[in-house]
């Protein structure tokens, strides 16, 4: 990290950001509009714009800029989350709801990656690479694939950065098989495969995915939209009737892994998850998060070269009793 420089503008005309850069590659462009934007980045004692242009005499005063290097999870103690599998070459957790897996920027906490970081340090400088081999993600630390902050259960991380490589090759490619349980409001009584293109909803602020086909957004705004295809089959395990509601036990299993896959594509069949109004399910009063949980993964395993499973437990919500 950068902190307290002091240096000179000598270029007439530069962008402040790009004189920047210029004084200091190892930052990036993103670190230093976010310390532009909060006031760490001064011109002639005065908070200023990124793009404000140089008269080439100015004093740049630095309080505090990251570097690339800086840009990593931070460890967060206190957090008691154990693995529910652990070897030399992976680790599995089973998440609990409302948490996100990882941070979206290397001052979060609050996370699943926070926690484990802390626990398991070897992990914490484990990236993403692209086709090149430069690092894309520095903040999965090993995290394998993401599942949203509401829902509950499995989520893979790797301990090293070969056996990141070998997992993370298997997610992309698609050859992990993805178990899932989702508790849905009414009777189902058919097991199915849903098979689709989702896009994101453009006509809201948040994300929200919507079925290509099935969606009523205007055609201009689904021209600039980039299709995900996914497929979910689903089969019905059990089912209740809890104060004259009707609820079903569907096993979901995947091997796409589009955002909010399961939710979009089960709502698109009114088949709603127990609490997820984002996708029309009514709203449970004294309810926190929806009820959709990652059971468990299929994949080859980096250190043995054989197919695993590995499982959490079955959560409370789905065991109800009749």
């Amino acid at each position: 990290m950068i902190k307290n420089v002091q240096i000179h503008a000598s270029k007439r005309g530069m962008r402040l950001d790009a004189a920047i850069l210029e004084a200091f590659p190892s930052a990036s462009r993103a670190f230093v509009k976010e310390a532009v934007s909060s006031g760490a980045i001064l011109v002639n004692g005065r908070a200023v714009s990124k793009g404000l242009k140089l008269s080439g005499s100015e004093t740049i005063f630095i309080k505090e800029l990251l570097e690339k290097s800086d840009n990593l999870v931070l460890p967060e103690e206190g957090k008691d989350i154990k693995p529910v599998y652990a070897d030399d070459f992976l680790l599995a957790f089973d998440k609990p709801c409302n948490m996100p897996v990882q941070p979206l920027s290397c001052r979060e906490t609050g996370t699943l990656m926070n926690a484990v970081v802390s626990s398991y340090p070897e992990c914490r400088k484990l990236v993403e690479r692209d086709g090149n081999g430069n690092a894309k993600n520095q903040l999965m630390a090993g995290a394998l694939h993401r599942i949203d902050a509401d829902t509950s259960g499995l989520v893979i991380v790797s301990r090293t950065q070969e056996a990141f490589d070998f997992l993370r090759r298997q997610f992309t490619e698609q050859s992990v098989v993805k178990t899932y349980l989702a508790l849905v409001e009414g009777n189902v009584e058919d097991e199915g495969v849903i098979e689709g293109d989702l896009i994101h909803d453009p006509t809201v602020p948040f994300c929200r995915m919507v079925d290509l086909k099935t969606s009523r957004i205007h055609p201009s705004l689904i021209a600039k939209a980039k299709p995900l295809h996914a497929v979910t089959a689903y089969k019905p395990i059990n089912r209740w009737r809890v104060e004259n509601e009707d609820l079903t036990l569907l096993e979901v299993t995947i091997k796409t892994g589009v955002t909010h896959q399961i939710r979009a594509q089960l709502s698109s069949r009114r088949m709603h998850i127990v609490n997820d109004t984002l996708y029309g399910a009514f709203a449970v009063e004294g309810l926190s998060g929806h009820r959709l949980h990652s059971l468990a993964a299929e994949f080859v395993h980096p250190g043995t070269n054989e197919r695993v499973k590995i499982s959490t437990p079955m959560p409370t919500w789905a065991k109800i009793e009749s």
